[in-house]
């Protein structure tokens, strides 16, 4: 199932990506090949020279075919898996701005540095929880995806373009939810757009920037909040040590004891779950 569903927005991101050219035609997971146009004659020849080109690339069980339109100046095959190459290095981060992963991963980064320890818990261990925690909230989600998007597909109940608009629509919702609409409206204004009388009116290359502006100030302002009580213990550890004349002490270092012992005696951890989940209504 995971795997069907980073195939499908793959999909959806390569649809969003080349809106401006000619899309690539992509062949369906169980390996059916799409039909090309025919080669055609001039006077009973066959006018191979001027056949619309493709590259086909595996890309885990994935086959992808760009075609080049016949009468019509394309890039080179060469030139076109190269492209494609760099839409599925950069398709990662695409996926983790269209989720929650943003403002988990903040909002984590936020409470070791009000903590001050350093280096613990390491990037390794943050990023997989930002993950696990990301999938535990976009499970409603992916849900949608299965149920709309991918179970219909791989039946063939549905055609590729209307898998790809399902799941355009799932992520578009969950994206709008959570996105202001002070945000929304400001990218509306700079794409000088017109007014979108409903949801699906949005475009995705307005809706992920608002998204992503809306996820960080929420981050940041998570972030202020954990770093409100632990300012308080380094601002009363640091007047203690002035009091008792020992200035030459780093109050950095009496203070982490205090700030983990406290942090593990209110549950800190079960604390910040429940907001990061809370957040997302």
């Amino acid at each position: 199932m995971i795997m069907n569903l980073l195939r499908l927005l793959l999909l959806v991101i390569c649809t969003t990506s080349f809106q401006a050219g000619e899309a690539p035609a992509l062949i369906t997971p169980s390996g059916t090949a799409v039909t090309t146009a025919p080669t055609p004659t001039v006077g009973g020849v066959d006018a191979t020279l001027s056949a619309p080109s493709s590259a086909k690339v595996n890309v885990g069980g994935l086959i992808v075919s760009i075609d080049q339109p016949n009468g019509r100046s394309g890039f080179s095959n060469a030139i076109s898996v190269m492209l494609l190459i760099t839409l599925l290095a950069v398709a990662p981060s695409f996926l983790m701005m269209m989720t929650s992963f943003t403002r988990i991963i903040i909002v984590l980064g936020f409470l070791r540095r009000a903590l001050g320890t350093q280096s613990l818990p390491p990037n390794q261990v943050m990023v997989g929880l930002a993950l696990f925690l990301t999938l535990f909230v976009m499970t409603p989600t992916i849900n949608r995806l299965n149920t709309e998007a991918i179970q219909p597909y791989m039946s063939e109940q549905i055609t590729q373009d209307q898998a790809v608009e399902n799941a355009k629509g799932a992520v578009r919702d969950f994206m709008l939810k959570h996105t202001r609409k002070n945000d929304l409206a400001l990218f509306i204004r700079l794409a000088k757009e017109e007014r979108p009388m409903t949801a699906a009116d949005v475009s995705f290359t307005t809706l992920i920037p608002a998204f992503i502006t809306s996820e960080l100030k929420t981050a940041f302002q998570m972030g202020f909040i954990i770093f409100l009580p632990f300012l308080v213990i380094d601002l009363v550890i640091s007047a203690v040590l002035m009091a008792l004349g020992m200035m030459m002490l780093p109050p950095v270092v009496v203070s982490l004891p205090f700030k983990i012992l406290i942090f593990v005696l209110v549950d800190g951890w079960t604390l910040l779950m429940q907001g990061l989940v809370a957040s997302y209504g």
